[in-house]
């Protein structure tokens, strides 16, 4: 059962975002905030056991940067009942909605909803969707419910969540499991991140060409055709060894978390790369 309080912000402890604050933003919610006060409360889960703090960020990393900003102590707060796991897809389903994100940000929120929701619930696997348990009189759970949807297939579940066409879900997906971490840093907040096509392309190369495309877009600026240009450039020829390398680093990079862990089983092997007796 959720509870309303009034915390201190130094008893919150904000865990690593999917979603950087963006400063202008919180500044505009504090200037807001000093006109409206805060109209909506952040979302905590109570960690008593944490060393850091009693509570831990849920949701409403830009409110609480705003408060701060305007220079109070405490803030309004809706404390949930929620795992790690639950906390991770109210962070997500809060952002994942909103009409101001990036594509890059779109993507990356859409595959972290898919592991963490696998993590949760089990791999998520295709199949028709079972119309006959679904009605006002149904005595199926919510949880029954949204699984009901991700078995008609992920990319439709997204897009009817999203209102978009399960190609753009599709698109979305690419993006997120095929762009290398170094691509996405060097290109939020630029004009790039939001460029669908551009994404798309560069999702397309294999990882060593991405790395190459990040160090220039950090040493000259998001110009993806001066990017190209310098990978086509500077590339040597690859081994054959080499290419086989990149070719499992880059499946490797679009699985999930359990088929990582599938993986992993099959040849023996922990997560930390220790072989099993």
């Amino acid at each position: 059962m959720a509870e309303f309080r009034t915390l201190e912000l130094s008893d919150i402890v904000i865990p690593q975002r999917l979603r950087a604050v963006e400063e202008e933003h919180a500044i505009a919610i504090a200037q807001s905030m000093v006109e409206h006060g805060q109209l909506t409360p952040i979302a905590v889960r109570s960690t008593p056991a944490a060393k850091a703090g009693p509570y831990t960020l849920v949701a409403g990393a830009h409110r609480m940067r705003a408060v701060a900003l305007n220079g109070d102590g405490e803030i309004d707060a809706i404390v949930v009942q929620a795992d790690q796991a639950e906390a991770q897809l109210m962070e997500i389903t809060e952002n994942l909605f909103r009409n101001d994100l990036s594509v890059i940000d779109r993507a990356v929120f859409v595959q972290t909803y898919r592991e963490v929701w696998e993590q949760k619930h089990g791999v998520i696997r295709s199949g028709p969707r079972n119309q006959g348990q679904v009605g006002p009189n149904s005595s199926a759970s919510i949880v029954d419910l949204i699984a009901q949807e991700a078995e008609a297939g992920f990319a439709q579940h997204v897009a009817d969540r999203l209102g978009m066409s399960t190609r753009s879900a599709k698109r979305l997906n690419q993006i997120a499991r095929h762009l290398h971490p170094d691509i996405r840093a060097a290109l939020r907040g630029t004009p790039v991140a939001d460029n669908q096509s551009a994404l798309l392309k560069l999702s397309r190369l294999e990882p060593l060409k991405q790395r190459q495309a990040a160090i220039v877009f950090g040493a000259e600026g998001p110009d993806l055709k001066k990017a190209l240009a310098a990978i086509t450039e500077a590339t040597p020829r690859v081994s054959r060894d080499d290419a086989a390398f990149n070719a499992l680093a880059s499946a490797w990079s679009r699985c999930s978390a359990p088929v990582r862990q599938r993986f992993l089983d099959e040849f023996g092997l922990s997560t930390k790369g220790e072989v099993r007796p």
